[in-house]
């Protein structure tokens, strides 16, 4: 008997350990910004309800962001968004799914600032493109902060801009990413 609830314990120490090796979170902060020395506002916009789960064993990461998630300064602004731009209703979502490519180098068991590149494939509007970019993994107290900035060409995901507007909107959106994750609990 003692064998068992020895064996029982062992096992739920392996299942706890292997859930500290996993990040997630709900509530991540996805942002773009199309903005233009022309443009006669921001056009920008802020996912705060972005899905991202990390793999700390593996470097695999993932994103999920609902498109009509984005707030923007003026509710005009976000319709155009939605059913002009980015089509919403027939591409409800975007996902990221790559891995960190220097993923040894980042000690998620020590607070520290760390660089990360990553590579893997964005999914937006109905197209996939590889993508690759630098970012930074903060850990600090036993949390998981995920940064990163990299451009989005909208041609490549098919994304239209009006010829009236087009000198009004970039054509290669910034797109910035801030998540803190926590260890992902059975």
């Amino acid at each position: 008997m003692k064998q068992v609830l020895i064996l029982i314990a062992l096992f739920g120490c392996f299942t706890a350990a292997e859930a500290q090796n996993r990040f997630f979170t709900k509530t991540g902060k996805i942002s773009f910004d199309a903005t233009t020395s022309k443009s006669p506002e921001n056009i920008d916009g802020i996912n705060k309800n972005s899905t991202c789960v990390l793999d700390a064993q593996t470097g695999d990461i993932q994103f999920s962001v609902l498109m009509k998630g984005f707030e923007f300064d003026r509710a005009l602004m976000m319709e155009h968004f939605n059913e002009n731009y980015v089509e919403s209703d027939k591409f409800p979502k975007t996902t990221f799914k790559g891995n960190i490519v220097n993923n040894s180098a980042i000690n998620y068991t020590k607070d520290g600032s760390y660089p990360a590149k990553v590579k893997g494939k964005l999914s937006m509007h109905g197209e996939t493109k590889e993508i690759e970019t630098a970012g930074t993994i903060t850990i600090k107290n036993g949390k998981v902060m995920v940064s990163a900035t990299f451009p989005a060409l909208l041609s490549d995901y098919k994304v239209g801009i009006p010829q009236l507007v087009a000198d009004k909107v970039a054509k290669t959106a910034k797109i910035t990413v801030d998540c803190t994750l926590d260890p992902l609990t059975k």
